[in-house]
């Protein structure tokens, strides 16, 4: 396989949704970050390897925006099919997986998430890894909350949290 060293063009897309403007940044099909606050702090969240590279701002990120759509439409596991890559250390990219492995529909505690991650000593950290989550959403931070069912707190407003999990059928 030839690999391009010219380097692709991230692509850059805003999509409307029921919470608000999501931000979305990516290479090819693969996730590189979503946020609700500005393309500024989306672009400052990719991973060191792509320093560098050509921004390109699309209307759709094919493969990726039609799948949030049909998730705000209403079909909640549409997110489990994007690909995602963001930078982190172990215990984060261990916790981000398990992140993704939530049901839709139900939540876990910071040490519930500790505990899938491999560390159950390690709950701040967990708190930590929800808190640099660079890809909000599509790795579903909004799905961990405090022991006891709390719902902790969420970069975007305890609000949007609750519409996400509400959205998805927690009751």
């Amino acid at each position: 396989m030839i690999v391009n060293d010219q380097g692709m063009s991230l692509q850059i897309a805003s999509l409307k949704t029921p919470i608000g403007r999501l931000n979305l940044i990516a290479d090819g099909e693969v996730l590189l970050g979503a946020n609700f606050s500005s393309i500024k702090a989306l672009k400052e969240s990719v991973d060191q390897s792509y320093l560098g590279s050509e921004f390109k701002s699309v209307k759709k990120l094919p493969g990726i925006s039609p799948l949030i759509d049909n998730y705000f439409a209403g079909d909640i596991t549409a997110l489990n099919a994007i690909k995602v890559s963001q930078p982190g250390g172990e215990f984060s990219q261990a916790a981000w997986k398990s992140m993704r492995k939530v049901r839709v529909g139900t939540v876990i505690s910071y040490s519930q998430l500790a505990e899938k991650a491999g560390s159950p000593k390690a709950v701040r950290a967990a708190g930590s890894a929800c808190a640099k989550n660079a890809i909000v959403l599509v790795v579903p931070c909004h799905r961990i909350v405090k022991t006891g069912g709390d719902l902790g707190n969420y970069a975007y407003g305890v609000n949007k949290k609750l519409w996400l999990l509400r959205h998805e059928g927690l009751q």
